[in-house]
């Protein structure tokens, strides 16, 4: 079921190898680079040499606590959006500022950069670049130990390759509960309002929210719940992507040596128009997917597994009305 290009389904044993290499630094900083090497028996295919990286860091300073992210990322999979295997690399900065204010108050600052680019178009339309530099900053209170509250304000400028230029404002409130021992969940939400730059568009105002509820009823057991919802810039020219997922989980120890791993969701994609005349009408889509492993740890550092995963995706549009199965087996080592 994988698209190899937009309607046309093929079938493939794909073989990955991945020989990835962490290093740190003292106490503060690491560097993780994973190469990934992708071969498809299908001539439909191609073949696929991709790359993450990421460093991370912090230190502090009296009452503050700063830290610096920067990942980078290569990948040609075939994804839901051109229902086709495309080549993207994505760049991502992450600056925070913490202050401890006093023993209930705390500020927290973050600025943020984000760059993705392709290499191709799809559908006749070149694909859509993207620099989305941004701002979130939150005034966090501790009302009691295990309760907390916070109010957060943001800010984002968006420079894409083919349309017009966004910039958005949202404000959010956020609660962070840990009510028992075992259970304990995170949960914001509020309001983005997103302009258009001479478009002559209407702002779009949208709900945003994410949550993430975690909770162990026993040792051997533990259930998860998330969730979100925001607007990003579409793939395509004149669009932005409104989406919404939930996803749900279990990971259960069974025997004291075997791990089994549960997780299935929904999610929706609802494009809008950025302009008063877009290049294209484009489809909504929903993905209904599940995923099962069972893992075990061999030889102390090694692991083998086995796994199972099915995406099902429906659209107006036919090339999005596809279901994609997995089946198959992974074994790592690590020293």
């Amino acid at each position: 079921g994988i698209q190899a290009t937009a309607g046309q389904p093929t079938n493939s044993f794909m073989n990955e190898l991945d020989p990835g290499v962490l290093l740190r630094w003292g106490d503060h900083w690491s560097l993780d680079y994973t190469p990934m090497l992708r071969f498809y028996s299908s001539s439909d295919l191609r073949n696929t040499f991709d790359n993450a990286v990421t460093l991370s860091g912090g230190t502090t300073y009296e009452d503050w606590k700063f830290g610096l992210g920067q990942t980078y990322a290569s990948s040609s999979d075939p994804i839901i959006e051109t229902a086709s295997q495309t080549d993207q690399q994505t760049f991502s900065t992450l600056l925070s500022a913490d202050w401890r204010m006093n023993s209930k108050t705390s500020l927290e600052l973050g600025l943020s950069q984000n760059l993705r680019m392709f290499d191709q178009s799809s559908g006749g339309q070149q694909l859509n670049d993207y620099n989305n530099r941004s701002t979130m900053d939150w005034l966090n209170y501790q009302f009691w130990p295990g309760f907390g509250a916070a109010i957060g304000a943001g800010f984002e400028y968006v420079n894409v390759s083919v349309g017009p230029d966004l910039t958005s404002e949202q404000i959010q409130g956020r609660i962070t509960w840990r009510v028992i021992k075992k259970l304990s969940f995170v949960l914001s939400g509020g309001a983005q309002d997103m302009q258009f730059l001479g478009s002559g568009a209407p702002n779009l105002i949208s709900p945003v929210f994410s949550l993430s509820v975690q909770y162990s009823p026993f040792e051997a057991t533990t259930l998860s719940v998330s969730g979100y919802s925001g607007v990003t810039p579409s793939y395509y020219q004149d669009q932005v992507t409104e989406g919404t997922s939930i996803n749900a989980g279990l990971h259960q120890r069974l025997l004291g040596k075997l791990y089994l791993d549960l997780s299935g969701g929904y999610a929706n994609s609802t494009y809008h128009a950025s302009s008063t005349a877009p290049a294209s009408t484009l489809s909504n889509y929903d993905t209904t997917f599940f995923s099962a492993g069972l893992s075990a740890a061999v030889l102390k550092r090694g692991t083998v597994s086995v796994f199972y995963s099915v995406n099902m995706n429906s659209s107006g549009a036919a090339i999005y009305n596809y279901t994609t199965s997995m089946v198959g087996c992974s074994l790592s080592y690590r020293y």
